[in-house]
């Protein structure tokens, strides 16, 4: 651990991280002035940020395990469903530059705290609108929440546990995965309990969601966390130039590349296999495996990345994995379609690895702050054509051989992009 990454101390008992006092400022000899925050407080983050993990891909998930019923509802065009479905790519990328700014002025835990009551409003008023209109603004809403939290999350934890980066990554990612899978495998079993409600289905993930608000509460009452501003070093800090960094470009490049990946897998890898000759429901269970694939991966890989010093030989074993999953999909769909799954499950990780870096570029929380809204942003503009350019291929070529050689080209430069950012060096060396 870098020695600028040392935890900050405050005063036992309180909530959020003290600006550092110099050695013989009265009250700062006493046992409890050097005290780090209370276990309490720290247990009360940590439960944040898990809540908060599991809230940032319902929205999305449920919506796509009911968009059907949801287009027939709301008389939804199939053009409208299609713009749908690339809405939450392009909010994560708009909003989420927002993040920093409104970090700065409020503190991380406050934003997240109006994060996540933004996804539960979001949740609640978008099944009772009438109309398609309504239905997007509800949607757009949720994703705005869900687009700071991206943002803050991995500032969340530089900021509380600047020596635990990699187990805590670990945590909040494998929380994000489960979250992801649980609401494609349980929206349509429970919207068939509550009567075969669409809106009910979609409706009742607004609880999880208010659940998520509570633990950031004392943050946000927090006069000191609140007001987000920063230690005396951080003041003397030159205004990072992030464009200059050609590490925080190559990771902006990699998170685009992989959440392309991401994107295409979980949009067209059940067609793949039902073209294959697979049945309906073997290929929605081929892609359940694929996502539960990140929930202990989640947990384990940024951990390993944590304690190396350069995490390339990782970014390369994740490609390996991605690009014999796909030459199995091309050479045998439905020979070997749960080793494919699996290996594309695996490949897949490169999201946490992702979060896990953008901690470890930075050498400050404020760092992390621009770091993180920047290689998200463009990450996630990146990977808006990606799901579209696939879908075109498969249309005009008749089948899935071009659609998958294309999955199969952005993986090579996934590897390069991601052990160009996985080299020991912060943005602050290049700016």
């Amino acid at each position: 651990m870098r020695d600028d990454e040392t935890p900050p101390q405050t005063p036992t008992g309180t909530l959020s991280p003290a600006t550092p006092t110099a050695p013989g400022t009265p009250g700062t000899d006493t046992p409890a002035a050097q005290a780090g925050p209370a276990a309490w407080v720290l247990r009360l983050v940590a439960v944040g940020l898990v809540l908060t993990a599991l809230n940032l891909r319902p929205a999305i998930t449920s919506l796509g395990a009911l968009l059907e019923e949801v287009r027939d509802g709301l008389h939804m065009s199939g053009s409208v469903a299609g713009v749908l479905t690339s809405v939450p790519p392009l909010c994560f990328a708009v909003f989420g530059i927002m993040a920093p700014r409104l970090a700065r002025r409020f503190g991380p835990g406050a934003v997240v705290c109006a994060g996540m009551t933004a996804i539960t409003a979001g949740l609640v008023i978008r099944p009772l609108v009438g109309g398609t209109a309504g239905f997007l603004a509800a949607s757009a809403l949720a994703l705005m929440g869900i687009a700071v939290s991206n943002v803050l999350m991995p500032v969340i934890v530089k900021r509380w546990f600047p020596d635990r980066v990699g187990s805590m990554t670990g945590l909040y990612s494998m929380a994000l995965a489960l979250g992801t899978s649980l609401a494609a495998a349980v929206t349509v079993p429970m919207t068939e309990a509550m009567g075969g409600s669409w809106k009910a289905g979609l409706g009742i993930w607004a609880v999880l969601a208010a659940a998520a608000v509570l633990p950031w509460i004392p943050l946000v009452r927090d006069r000191h966390a609140a007001s987000g501003q920063p230690s005396a070093r951080q003041a003397r800090t030159p205004e990072l130039r992030i464009t200059r960094s050609r590490t925080a470009w190559a990771l902006a490049c990699f998170f685009g590349l992989q959440a392309t990946a991401a994107y295409i897998t979980m949009g067209w890898m059940p067609q793949i296999f039902r073209d294959a000759g697979v049945s309906a429901g073997t290929a929605g269970v081929l892609l359940a495996v694929t996502m539960a694939m990140g929930v202990p991966l989640a947990f384990v890989i940024p951990r390993v990345a944590a304690r190396m010093r350069n995490q390339g030989p990782i970014v390369v074993f994740l490609g390996a994995c991605g690009l014999a999953g796909y030459a199995g999909l091309y050479l045998a769909p439905s020979g070997g379609a749960w080793a494919w799954a699996v290996l594309l499950g695996v490949s897949n990780c490169a999201f946490p690895l992702a979060l896990t870096m953008i901690s470890m570029r930075s050498r400050s929380g404020a760092g992390v702050v621009r770091l993180s809204a920047f290689a998200q942003s463009c990450g996630y503009l990146i990977s808006i054509p990606g799901p579209l350019l696939v879908g075109v291929l498969y249309q005009h070529s008749g089948g899935w051989g071009l659609p998958i050689g294309l999955m199969a080209a952005l993986m090579v430069p996934q590897m390069v992009a991601g052990t160009l950012a996985g080299r020991d060096r912060t943005i602050e060396d290049e700016c």
